[in-house]
This record gives structure tokens, sequence and C-alpha cells, in this order.
């Protein structure tokens, strides 16, 4: 017998409780993004469940990603390349930022504590509860400068002299 994880646990009562079926296909699906720890495309899913001999059209990906997200297993993210990714949002590290290169489009995750304090004690002196938070900060990862790429400067030069 195959052993279940918890997080298709979780998802099998989320789909009970919003009266949907449980099918092979979500499963497949929600295996997917259960067992990585990359952020993953709707092609990079579709190329995994291929691999795994399940043929599962991109419009079920898309559903079942939308009750994945929905349900709170999975966490959606768009790191500006023209298309989402999904990660489990069930990790070792629940709360993490993510550093994003512009080049390659490698995402590298984090954990700081200066962070959390810093949002602990924004929060506290707003009065604010917060219920969650994502950093993310663009550039370029190590392997990219090494290798000599440059970022252009297309900012907002100002026409007012300054002098």
């Amino acid at each position: 017998m195959v052993e279940v994880s918890p997080s298709h646990r979780l998802f099998r009562r989320y789909l009970k409780e919003q009266r949907l079926p449980v099918t092979h296909q979500r499963e497949a699906i929600a295996e997917v993004v259960f067992s990585s720890a990359e952020h993953l495309s709707v092609e990079e899913i579709e190329r995994r469940l291929r691999s795994g001999r399940n043929r599962i059209g991109k419009a079920t990906i898309y559903r079942t990603l939308d009750l994945l997200v929905r349900s709170r297993l999975v966490v959606e993210h768009d790191f500006g390349e023209g298309f989402k990714r999904y990660e489990h949002g069930l990790t070792q590290e629940p709360v993490h930022g993510h550093l994003i290169c512009l080049e390659c489009g490698r995402v590298i995750e984090f954990q700081s504590w200066e962070v959390q304090e810093v949002k602990a004690r924004i929060t506290q002196k707003h009065g604010f509860r917060p219920t969650r938070h994502k950093l993310e900060i663009y550039g370029l990862c190590q392997p990219c400068q090494e290798a000599g790429v440059e970022l252009p400067d297309d900012g907002l030069s100002c026409p007012i002299e300054t002098v």
C-alpha cells in the first residue's frame, strides 16, 4: 500500500469539504508539487507528469493548481517572467524570501530573522495584524555576475540641472 503524505490527506479533505471529487489527475498534480522543493511552472509540472506516464492536459493542471492555491497548501508566485510558479505551502521554511535572477530566472530562497523582527516591529507600531508577507529581491545571481552579465540602467533620469 502506498503511503499518503499529510499534505495529500489535507488536499483530499479540502476537496471533500468543497464537494469535489478526488481524482487520479488531481492527486498526480498535487504529488508533483508536494514532492518538489522548487518553484514549478505549469510547463515543468506537465513535463514531470509526462515523465511519470501521466498525460494530463494543461486545463486540468491549471484548475487543480487553482484548487491547491485556494486550499492554501500551495503558494502561487509571479516573479515577472510572464507566467506563474508554484511551491508547496507547507515547506520546512514556511516564512522565507526569494532572490530572483533577472538573467537566468534562478530563484534562491532565504530566511532572515532580521526581516521577521522588522515585520514584527512595524506591524506592532501600526497596530496591524499580519497574515502573510512576501519579500522578493530582483537582480543577478552569482553565476550570471561571474559570466559578465550586466543589467542596463533604464531608470528615469532627471532633466533638471541640480548644480
